[in-house]
């Protein structure tokens, strides 16, 4: 019997899919504050819990009607921020403290990452965004980041309709809002538009190491192409894939359609791992591992090891955090596809 392969999957995600699936990813599905355990040596990470906590409180409390006609077209009154930034490198659990923000909430409520928020303004139409996640007491935004001038500008009239209509706003980045776009874009030309999208969020900053590496061995060594084969033969629900053929596959879907990509897949089996060949490339690749580790998929590799999946100038350039966090999820899972081996 012939082992699935993802290339084969052509998932589709409407607009309307696209808001009835903003929740948190499975693997974030019951965490909460009380689940989320601080580095006893980074202070910041328990601060971080109750500025948390204190945010929902005030979100929860909080019954200002909502109107979105109201914020399109009327005239604007200043506001308090209505926003929360967890701010921080990968793996100190600032996606566990957004997520448990979230659960904290009564609804109307919606959790999303950047790049399914701006597919949804791209799918909907501005207008018709706006109008649906003004209904919400809370918007949250899981990695945001700002690559291009096109999301800049869009995101910073977003978030004013969306602020100014009474939702509060929580997001995760691994960047300060203010040094949004450095290194990617012509910043310099967009600094009205970052220091909006700034000002109406009150920083929380997150610090520590990368938890999911505390203490634990280095990852598992790549497979053979016969131990590959072996191993996705032998699990139930696995996939098998070549990596180049995955990364053409993968130029062919929005990353928005990435999540449903891997939705039922118990495995990811990639054989002849080499190093990105380009950007392009390897920003696809962040984006795929995002929602492998979103839904705990385990990765089992041959060819070259996950950690040399960036070249040595990608890792120096203005995606670097990203791709920093991308080798430790990915490691993550190939742990986790050891131990289920």
């Amino acid at each position: 019997m012939t082992t699935p392969r993802l290339i084969d999957r052509h998932p589709t995600i409407s607009g309307d899919e696209i808001v009835a699936a903003m929740v948190p990813p499975p693997r974030f599905s019951e965490v909460g504050f009380a689940t989320y355990i601080p580095n006893p040596d980074e202070p910041s990470q328990a601060e971080a819990v109750l500025k948390g906590q204190a945010f929902a409180a005030r979100v929860t409390r909080d019954n200002r009607s909502k109107s979105w006609v109201k914020s399109l077209f009327a005239a604007k009154e200043p506001t308090a921020k209505r926003g929360l930034y967890l701010d921080g490198g990968f793996g100190v659990g600032k996606t566990h403290l957004l997520a448990s923000l979230w659960h904290e909430v009564p609804g109307p409520k919606a959790y999303g990452t950047f790049v399914e928020l701006t597919h949804l303004v791209g799918a909907l139409g501005f207008v018709e965004a706006v109008k649906r996640l003004s209904e919400h007491r809370l918007l949250a935004i899981d990695e945001f980041e700002l690559d291009d001038p096109g999301d800049t500008t869009l995101v910073t009239r977003l978030l004013q309709e969306l602020t100014e209509a009474g939702t509060f706003v929580a997001a995760t980045s691994n960047t300060l809002p203010e040094k949004l776009g450095e290194g990617r874009f012509a910043a310099d030309d967009f600094l009205r538009e970052i220091r909006s999208v700034s000002a109406r969020f009150d920083v929380v900053r997150v610090d520590g190491p990368d938890y999911r590496h505390r203490g634990l061995p280095d990852a598992p060594e790549p497979m053979t192409d016969e131990q590959l084969v072996a191993s996705a033969e032998a699990t139930p629900g696995a996939t098998l894939d070549d990596f180049d053929a995955l990364c053409a596959h993968l130029a062919k879907l929005h990353p928005s359609r990435y999540g449903r990509l891997v939705s039922d897949v118990t495995a990811v089996h990639l054989r002849n791992v080499h190093a990105a060949p380009d950007q392009d490339v390897a920003l696809r690749l962040v984006a795929f591992a995002d929602r492998l580790y979103d839904r705990a998929v385990p990765v089992a590799v041959s060819g070259l090891p996950l950690s040399e999946l960036f070249t040595d100038e990608m890792l120096h350039g203005g995606y670097r955090k990203k791709y920093l966090r991308a080798v430790s999820r990915l490691i993550a899972l190939s742990r986790e596809a050891g131990v289920r081996g």
